[in-house]
């Protein structure tokens, strides 16, 4: 048995807890044992040998699966999981065969995490005669059951090698009597309930506990004993009424273990004390100067940390010179002060709706760093010699001096691109240096815009792999920041336009550390998908009569952009499919060139280049400075970064969980915003089409929104019965409607991958939740 370093993402109303490395046997008031509900914890140097010998396993990734992609494991309830929390890497000890549980596939529901089916499957081979596994003549389908499940490796947690879940939840209380502590129920179901001591609870709960009834709290988990199912907890902090977005909001922070703290004396005495700070003789004399160059940026309307600009001159050969100008933060953030401490650990600036969380301070991040029109800024520059077709004659790395010309907006730059021959006033743009005429910039735009066109062009037919996900953004009050309206934001050729230079940088700043320093470069890879969930969605798709071609990204890019046809539904089908494909995807990671020995597992498989790396953003990523100072050293130009090849790999993996979290937190932020839209603006009525099925529920892509939600069978009015079959990996919904008029006949609706079908989205009970509720079809099932 070999060893895996996988992971292991766990679900459940009551999965997860904060144990000790070790357990010790708990007693009661008598003296005797206490019945342990969860087994105790092995010891360190049992855990050691066991996975020496093969026969434990470490785990780390969603739904228990390896690495190699050879081996699920099922952990079957909250005993197997043994107070483990989602995200924590854990030891899991196998079961003998014997003991090993039949569950569904998780491509059942074509599109939804096993964890999903898994609560809604478990069980049901043992209960074979259920309401929806009886067809309408009562007879049940024990063949499709069949087919549908697995015999699956089956296992328990015996070890926490590391928490990765922060102990935190945001929830309710609720008031036991006769009992000397509080129940604590999260609103996230993963977490268990906590006991929480009276004495922590606030002075008049025991006599007014209904005045707190829709009051939100933060606890921490402090202790998870083996004999208890509940954890044992701490109260943090009231955060106030669930709905409304500010404590909603800080709820969220909390739990995904946010730092937006505000920044210590100590991290704001590494910055400049004289201000406006004006860049210093002898740093100008060691740089190029760039000053004179019509250098813009180009950014969402709202950005106030702009650290990238684009250059564009034509040379008298009829070829370009064009520069991306990054700001030079590394310049500011000296390696192991306290400023730089922050950062690293920060990881990353999270962008949620209304607000920016910064890695940095904002005296940095707004003003010395940010590449604001007019003013003389550090930067990083990289600057080819291209021809219009988009090849690179010649590269310059270097540090340099700007004074970008205009703020563009990416609907300035759109403007511009649409109406080439347009000569635009002042009044339409945002000030523009004079040294720098508008159709100077124009012109840039339009160059910039041409070449992109060919760069992006000669990398899908190089190979390379976009999987675009609908995003939703809102308009907010500016006064109250509340949700006035929102919509599925557009990527339109200005988001190409920079998007095409910001790779070109980055892929040519990887192999130019990587050349420099083979042990010590962190680079950014994207493993290829995993092999058993793309051999199963291959045989999906084949169901459905979709060619789609996995055999590479290229291959797959060009099936998601060919196969689905040319009707006014095709692109919702585009993106139903790319929600498909997406699930096989594994994460793109930070690594140490050092540490991954073999250059193939460099490879970045969207991208279909072999080497990547983050340079372009170092206001916002702290894997960029790290980049930077790299990209400095070899240059001569700064000093030899002070960390070893086992640091940076360290730093790496502290940057992906922190991008992780912050990606999660950023989709929270969305989810919260939208559930207030929903409530202050619902209902909301739209088309959606069909993502996934399972046996008592599907899951749709709301088409107007953007959103996805499940849709339960036995939820929907006028429901007669419904009916689940399943051939291959195609699952299939038969409704059955309730008829209008009794002289007619009842409806059928059968609910497939891409069936059309029309939803009210409405606010729940709970704070902020809504639900996607199933329109009548029409009588001839349409």
């Amino acid at each position: 048995m070999m060893d895996y370093l996988i992971s292991i993402d766990l679900f459940s109303a009551s999965s997860a807890s904060s144990p000790a490395a070790k357990s010790k046997k708990p007693t009661n008031k008598g003296g005797g044992s206490k019945k342990h509900v969860f087994e105790s914890y092995m010891t360190f140097e049992e855990v050691s040998h066991g996975l020496k010998r093969g026969e434990l396993i470490q785990v780390q990734s969603k739904c228990c699966r390896s690495l190699d992609d050879t081996r699920d494991i099922f952990l079957d309830g909250i005993v197997a999981r043994n107070r483990a929390l989602n995200g924590d890497i854990v030891v899991v000890k196998v079961l003998p065969r014997e003991q090993w549980k039949v569950v569904r596939s998780d491509t059942d529901c074509e599109g939804t995490s096993e964890s999903e089916i898994q609560r809604e499957h478990v069980g049901q081979m043992a209960q074979k005669k259920t309401e929806h596994t009886q067809r309408p003549d009562g007879l049940v389908e024990d063949q499709d059951e069949l087919q549908k499940s697995t015999l699956t490796d089956t296992g328990t947690v015996v070890y926490i090698v590391e928490k990765k879940h922060s102990r935190a939840a945001t929830g309710f209380l609720k008031f036991l009597p006769d009992k000397p502590f509080a129940m604590f129920s999260p609103m996230d179901h993963r977490v268990p309930r906590i006991n929480v001591p009276l004495a922590d609870c606030p002075e008049d709960f025991t006599f007014r506990s209904g005045d707190y009834t829709n009051t939100l709290f933060i606890c921490r988990i402090i202790n998870w004993a083996a004999d208890s199912n509940f954890a044992e907890g701490q109260l943090a902090k009231t955060l106030g009424q669930a709905g409304e977005i500010e404590p909603e909001t800080e709820g969220i922070l909390t739990e995904y273990d946010i730092d937006c703290s505000e920044f210590s004396d100590e991290v704001l005495d590494c910055l400049p004390k004289n201000l406006p700070w004006n860049i210093p003789p002898e740093e100008m004399a060691k740089r190029r100067d760039l000053r004179k160059e019509c250098i813009f940026t180009i950014d969402p309307a709202t950005a106030r940390d702009l650290d990238d600009a684009l250059s564009c001159k034509q040379l008298p050969d009829g070829n370009f010179e064009v520069g991306v100008h990054i700001a030079d933060v590394s310049y500011f953030v000296e390696e192991g002060n306290a400023l730089d401490a922050i950062a690293s650990k920060r990881a990353t600036s999270v962008y949620l709706v209304q607000m920016v969380i910064p890695m940095l301070p904002r005296l940095l991040c707004e003003e010395l760093c940010s590449l604001n029109p007019l003013t003389d800024r550090l930067t990083f520059s990289v600057i080819w010699k291209i021809t219009p077709e988009g090849k690179i004659l010649s590269e310059w790395f270097g540090r340099s001096v700007i004074r970008s010309c205009v703020k563009l907006s990416y609907d300035h730059a759109q403007s511009m691109i649409n109406a080439p021959e347009k000569m635009f006033s002042a009044e339409e743009l945002p000030p523009v240096d004079p040294v720098h005429p508008i159709d100077e910039v124009h012109q840039a735009v339009l160059n910039l815009h041409s070449i992109a066109k060919n760069l992006r062009a000669q990398r899908f037919s190089g190979g390379a792999l976009r999987l675009d996900q609908l995003k939703l953004s809102f308009t907010l009050d500016k006064e109250t920041m509340m949700p006035q309206g929102c919509y599925v934001y557009q990527y339109r050729d200005s988001n190409k336009l920079v998007e095409e230079f910001m790779l070109l940088a980055n892929i040519a700043t990887a192999h130019h550390i990587y050349r420099r320093f083979p042990e010590l470069a962190l680079l950014r890879r994207h493993p290829p998908p995993k092999t058993k969930m793309l051999d199963e969605l291959q045989e999906l798709c084949d169901q459905l009569g979709i060619n789609v071609d996995f055999s590479s990204a290229g291959a797959l890019h060009k099936s998601l952009n060919t196969a689905l046809g040319d009707d006014e539904y095709s692109s919702a089908r585009k993106e139903v499919l790319t929600h498909m494909c997406s699930r096989p995807m594994q994460m793109a990671l930070y690594f140490c060139t050092g540490v991954l020995k073999e250059e193939q597992l460099f490879k970045h498989y969207a991208l279909n280049v072999p080497l990547y790396t983050h340079f372009t953003s170092p206001i916002r990523r702290y894997a960029d400075i790290i980049v930077h100072r790299l990209l400095a050293s070899s240059l001569k130009c700064g000093p030899h970064l002070g960390l070893s090849t086992q640091q940076v790999e360290k730093q790496a993996a502290h940057c992906n969980d922190k991008k992780m979290l912050s990606k999660r937190v950023q989709e929270l932020s969305s989810d919260l915003f939208f559930g207030v839209f929903v409530k202050e603006c619902g209902p909301l009525d739209s088309e959606a089409m069909v993502m996934g099925v399972l046996d008592q529920s599907f899951d749709v892509l709301v088409l107007r929104y953007g959103v996805q939600k499940r849709i339960y069978c036995k939820s929907v009015a006028g429901l007669d019965s419904f009916h689940h079959r399943k051939v291959g990996k195609k699952s299939e919904l038969t409704l059955v409607w309730a008829a209008e008029d009794p002289e007619k006949p009842r409806v059928e609706q059968v609910i497939s991958v891409f069936t059309l079908v029309e939803v009210q989205l409405k606010s729940d009970s709970a704070p902020t939740k809504y639900s996607a509720v199933l329109k009548r079809p029409d009588d001839d099932g349409l």
